[in-house]
């Protein structure tokens, strides 16, 4: 069954996101566990877990279907060693707040080597911080999110993502999560004639599809390889309805959270409905 759904707003608590994302349709959704430009947060409550535990109940909602995102601040890459050991720590801290809250898996953004130091020096340090993560909480797994690569962003490449899986180790507890939008702007033409089977492919070569754990369904307003991101409505963009009909109907994709993150909330209804009839699924939610 495909689980379609949007990152949706945890704004006057954490325990607003289920309900967010129930009155949208969606089967699956995001949200940040904490303020995501903020270093720090104040501590979860009792209340507010026992909070969010019940909203999960009520919408029918299990850790499955939910891919939380790591703050903005976070980069792992860093080269700076104060603010690397700075981004280490309150990524740890994110990923105590899923446990806390019953949640099994934290979405982030690989990072930046801010062209100051390699690739592969900034891969490095992306790997001792997530091997101290790892360590320092059990239970919550992290997943890498490709990027388009502006910058100095690391994992724009399927090569690089896997490296940084690999030089971690622990295949139990890393995976990816592919944000469309990013894979067009890094050069992966998903719009192509025979182009989305391609990539795929080329990822399951690659990487693994064991290793995916989610996927980012977004439309781009950036020609394909400019490595900029620039997020469009669905079909409204450079990819088009068929290429995502192509992931609505992918078995491949079934049992994971398919995220929106498209630029106006309040069409992701619509989206949501739209993913659902142009799939092949017969079980859409009412």
């Amino acid at each position: 069954m495909k689980w379609f759904g949007a990152h949706v707003s945890a704004q006057g608590g954490v325990d607003q996101a289920p309900l967010n994302a129930r009155r949208i349709g969606a089967q699956a959704f995001a949200l940040f566990v904490k303020n995501q430009k903020q270093w720090e947060a104040r501590p979860l409550t009792s209340a507010t877990r026992e909070a969010f535990t019940a909203s999960m109940q009520h919408c029918g909602f299990t850790a499955d279907q939910v891919l939380p995102h790591a703050g903005y601040l976070i980069n792992l890459a860093n080269p700076d060693p104060e603010a690397h050991a700075r981004s280490t720590a309150s990524f740890i801290n994110e990923l105590a707040r899923c446990a806390e809250l019953g949640l099994t898996r934290l979405n982030l953004h690989p990072g930046s080597h801010l062209k100051k130091i390699t690739p592969e020096a900034g891969i490095a340090n992306i790997v001792r911080a997530a091997r101290a993560a790892l360590a320092a909480v059990p239970g919550v797994s992290i997943i890498f999110e490709n990027t388009a690569g502006q910058g100095g962003s690391l994992g724009a490449t399927f090569e690089e993502l896997a490296a940084i899986l690999e030089g971690i180790g622990d295949e139990g507890r890393v995976g990816v999560c592919l944000d469309t939008a990013h894979l067009y702007a890094a050069g992966f033409d998903l719009a192509a004639p025979g182009g989305y089977d391609a990539v795929v492919r080329r990822f399951d070569e690659t990487v693994g599809l064991r290793r995916l754990h989610g996927i980012h369904l977004n439309d781009t307003r950036v020609e394909c390889g400019k490595r900029v991101d620039r997020h469009a409505l669905l079909g409204e963009g450079r990819l088009g309805w068929p290429v995502f009909e192509q992931v609505a109907r992918d078995p491949r994709l079934d049992g994971l959270p398919i995220i929106l993150e498209t630029p106006d909330e309040t069409r992701w209804a619509e989206e949501i409905r739209q993913l659902y009839a142009r799939s092949a699924l017969q079980n859409a939610p009412e």
